[in-house]
């Protein structure tokens, strides 16, 4: 087998790969992609059940359905910690638009 044959078969080899590189990447991208704006709001949804939750929790222990205060401290802290992750967000977002609008043109 002569080195040109060889090279040859690396190239069309490589070819191959690139191929199946590229149509596994496509496939992924389509699949996995989402919006910004479903991602955003698929965030606000879940932001809303946790506060929601938390909410139904606490009427439960005030009226003694339950008696765990675990539970009821954790879904305070999911919601507390959520609400501060979506202001967080806002806040950079907001900033992000006021530095676009102050680029000079």
């Amino acid at each position: 087998m002569s080195i040109k044959s060889i090279a040859h078969a690396a190239y069309l080899s490589g070819l191959q790969d690139k191929d199946l590189y590229t149509q596994n990447t496509k496939n992924f991208r389509s699949s996995q992609t989402k919006s910004f704006g479903s991602t955003i709001e698929d965030s606000l949804k879940k932001v809303n059940e946790l506060q929601i939750e938390k909410d139904k929790m606490i009427e439960e222990f005030a009226v003694g359905k339950n008696e765990n205060v675990h539970e009821v401290m954790i879904a305070l802290q999911k919601a507390d910690v959520a609400m501060k992750l979506t202001s967080a967000v806002r806040n950079k977002v907001i900033d992000a638009y006021k530095q676009l609008i102050n680029m000079p043109m």
